[in-house]
């Protein structure tokens, strides 16, 4: 057992710590080591959000304000409100706003608007290198494309269009490549059809400027329009929508809003237009009818008064009608009634392609919205059919919900025909009992009522129609739009997008999460050492020192006059080295030093540390025990061809023959001399024994440089003769995983006193530092360096 208890019972309190466990602010100095690079990254992408901001067309707002009249349901000419002063239809159902909203987002409206602007063709022109839509007003040209809708509809391409004078143009295609001169007026052939682009002879412009025309399917611009097109009610009980449009152009903007509210009016007017001519034609078959019935009952009253030779029956039987009149007057109307019903009941079961007449009013409410759905329904299925066939699913399921309103509409005109029958059996019964106590009333005049009240039916009913007639032709002459206009569309005046504070926002955002995201993937990817607490985290030894990185390229770099922070760090190891082997004025002590693996400065340590101590007026030798690959001589600069290993090989060699002084150099060594054959046989022979004691006996320190510990069991060998072993770990080289083996030595004892140095420490990424060495005579690293230094380094 060693007799230098201090190292052998040192507890190491970081020993078996997680890197998990490390606090916030070790994380973040992690992270924003690197602050150059996220200052870096910060500038830059600020710059692009600048670039960003220029070259990105700005978006404007186009809003309009209108009023829907909801007095008719959906905007149309309510069928029946015509007859609804008969009592049996209901006119008070009202439009939904959210069916509205519905219809001016619908497909079809939007695709109507696309047609009559063309918005399938896009104009763009280049304002200081950056290309920009425009509208079409605004450029000294209009294309049309007179090739086939179904072709045109579908094409996505571009070409150019170049005026040359005032009457020819050149036209380029999408790369550029000329593909012809035309003249304005001039059918040009393409692969897509024929196009002519007409001028426009309100613009002036530069002749040879360019402008590009793209041509978009238009189910695309279909679907982008209805997505920029929102319409929204002012409050739940307004009336009021406000529609709004994102655009980078604002006449565009302006345009498409104004016709879609124009034709939402037009297709309005039209559809009032469809239902009032029909229920035109509906009222005149109707008089047709009914004037052929007053035409009989006329002559029959005729016959009746010819027949019984009688010539004023209402001034005879004056006093009897007069007792009657009321109760003929309910009979009246409801034989009215009754014959209207018929009259509704004949045109559903005759005519099942015909829309349900308007002014015919329904039992109630719902039936009155069946007979509005109804017509919907018909109407849309005609128009599916002008293109399709009645095979069409769509066509298929419409007709089944027609038939099936249909049949409910009927069946409610024949609920109430009956409920109108039992009344009028109630009021003839009356009636009899009323005739049957005037026993003496001529059975003329019974029969005279009877022909009377007829007339009197038909009669009432034709006036009744030929009123309806011109009320039905006012409708007709002045249609009313659905949407009263409250603002035309007109142009927010600050831009919606891009947000200048929310661009750079974002860019910035983006400009320090790039870095973060890098130095994330950099940190979870890197299994190297970088700190103590790397080594002290897995390895229980004390650590001795670290050596800060460096980048002069001297192989000694502690002299007299070096007061810089690589040889302060090695006088620290050497004070470090005191407090560790007391009694150093008893005895020599020697030193091992060996690595993990090669390229861990091992050998630099020990020249450095030998030539510290050596500044303290002691005796040190060197001895380079590393035989299969020696650097001794090289770090020395010499070329000694004999050494170590010719000594241990040879028992004719002495231990003077083998040591070299230099007046270079404050202390001795000993080189590594001929690769043998057999470096673990050799070194334990009893040679190396001697030559330990030797320089015991003669020196104050003794350094050996002994090969890396994972590579070969040289070290191992030879460990018992060390008084203290530095073991050197390499920041930024070794693995993490290696230093379990060190762990591992520690715990089984294979090195006596094993102690830590760290080289080539990084000492910015540390949080304790070697700024204390600027007291020193540390070298200000030049801005030039530093850069260099981060970007190797990242």
């Amino acid at each position: 057992m060693s007799k230098y208890k201090g190292v052998e019972n040192y507890v190491n309190p970081d020993f078996g710590k997680k890197e998990s466990k490390e606090n916030i602010r070790i994380l973040l100095e992690k992270y924003f080591y690197f602050k150059n690079w996220y200052i870096f990254s910060l500038i830059i992408m600020l710059i692009l959000s600048v670039v960003f901001l220029i070259m990105k067309q700005k978006s404007y707002e186009i809003q309009s304000t209108i009023y829907i009249d909801d007095k008719e349901s959906g905007g149309l000419t309510t069928e029946i409100s015509s007859l609804e002063d008969l009592g049996i239809m209901n006119a008070s159902a009202k439009k939904s706003i959210i069916n509205e909203i519905s219809v001016l987002k619908s497909r079809n409206l939007i695709q109507k608007v696309i047609d009559d602007l063309n918005l399938n063709i896009s104009y763009f022109r280049r304002d200081n290198w950056i290309e920009r839509e425009v509208y079409v007003e605004d450029i000294p040209f209009r294309v049309n494309c007179l090739g086939m809708d179904s072709l045109v509809s579908k094409i996505d391409t571009s070409f150019y269009v170049l005026p040359k004078s005032k009457d020819q143009i050149w036209l380029k295609d999408q790369n550029k490549d000329l593909l012809g001169e035309v003249t304005y007026g001039e059918v040009f052939q393409t692969k897509f059809g024929d196009v002519i682009i007409h001028r426009n002879l309100d613009i002036q412009f530069d002749y040879d400027e360019e402008f590009r025309v793209q041509l978009k399917p238009k189910d695309r611009v279909l679907h982008q329009l209805s997505n920029q097109i929102m319409v929204q009610q002012e409050n739940v009980k307004s009336s009021i929508l406000k529609l709004k449009l994102r655009s980078k152009v604002k006449k565009k903007g302006i345009q498409i809003l104004n016709l879609l509210i124009e034709t939402y009016n037009n297709q309005a007017i039209d559809y009032k237009r469809l239902i009032t001519e029909n229920t035109d034609t509906f009222i005149n078959d109707r008089i047709i009818d009914i004037s052929n019935d007053l035409r009989d009952v006329d002559k029959g009253v005729e016959e009746f008064k010819t027949r019984n030779k009688l010539s004023d029956i209402s001034q005879e039987s004056s006093l009897t009608l007069q007792s009657n009149a009321d109760l003929e007057d309910k009979i009246v109307e409801l034989g009215s009634q009754i014959q209207l019903v018929d009259f509704l009941l004949d045109h559903l079961r005759n005519n099942s392609d015909d829309l349900i007449p308007s002014n015919i009013i329904l039992v109630d409410a719902r039936a009155d919205e069946s007979a509005n759905i109804y017509n919907q329904l018909l109407l849309e299925r005609n128009r599916i059919l002008k293109n399709s066939s009645r095979l069409n699913p769509t066509v298929i399921n419409l007709e089944s919900q027609m038939l099936t309103l249909r049949r409910g509409i009927e069946q409610n005109l024949i609920n109430f025909r009956s409920s109108l029958n039992f009344s009028l059996k109630d009021a003839r019964n009356q009636e009899y009992r009323l005739n049957t106590k005037r026993g003496n009333t001529p059975g003329q005049e019974r029969e005279f009522q009877d022909i009377k009240r007829k007339q009197q039916i038909v009669e009432s009913l034709y006036l009744y129609l030929l009123q309806k007639k011109e009320e039905n032709a006012i409708k007709l002459g002045l249609p009313v739009p659905n949407a009263k206009i409250i603002d035309s569309a007109f142009v927010v005046e600050e831009s919606v997008s891009p947000k200048p504070l929310l661009t750079i926002f974002a860019f910035g955002f983006i400009g320090m999460l790039i870095p973060m995201v890098l130095m994330f993937i950099r940190l979870s990817l890197d299994n190297k050492v970088h700190s103590r607490e790397d080594v002290e985290n897995f390895v229980n030894a004390p650590v001795l020192g670290e050596i800060p990185e460096t980048k002069i390229r001297n192989k000694i770099v502690v002299s007299d006059n070096n007061n810089d922070e690589i040889a302060e760090s090695f006088r620290l190891i050497r004070t470090n080295i005191g407090f560790l082997l007391p009694n150093i004025e008893s005895s020599a002590k020697s030193i091992f030093i060996t690595s993990t693996i090669p390229s861990e400065g091992k050998t630099f340590i020990t020249i450095n540390l030998a030539a510290s101590l050596a500044l303290l007026e002691k005796k040190v030798i060197v001895i380079g025990a590393d035989i299969r690959k020696p650097k001794i001589q090289e770090y020395l600069d010499m070329n000694h061809k004999i050494g170590l290993s010719n000594y241990l090989i040879n028992k004719n060699f002495k231990e003077e023959d083998i040591i070299i002084s230099s007046d270079n150099y404050k202390f001795d060594f000993i080189p590594s001399g001929d690769i043998p054959p057999n470096p673990s046989e050799i070194l334990t022979n009893g040679r190396f024994d001697e030559i330990i004691s030797f320089c015991k006996e003669n020196y104050d320190y003794v350094l050996v440089d002994t090969p890396p510990i994972k590579l070969v069991t040289d070290t191992l060998l030879i460990a018992q003769f060390a008084d203290l072993f530095i073991y050197t770990i390499r920041a930024e080289v070794l693995d993490k995983r290696m230093l379990k083996l060190i762990q591992s030595i520690q715990t089984n004892k294979r090195l006596p006193n094993l102690t830590l140095l760290i080289n080539g420490l990084n000492v910015k990424r540390q949080r304790y530092g070697y700024s204390s060495y600027n007291y020193y005579g540390k070298r200000k690293v030049t801005w030039k360096e530093r850069i260099k230094i981060n970007f190797r380094t990242f």
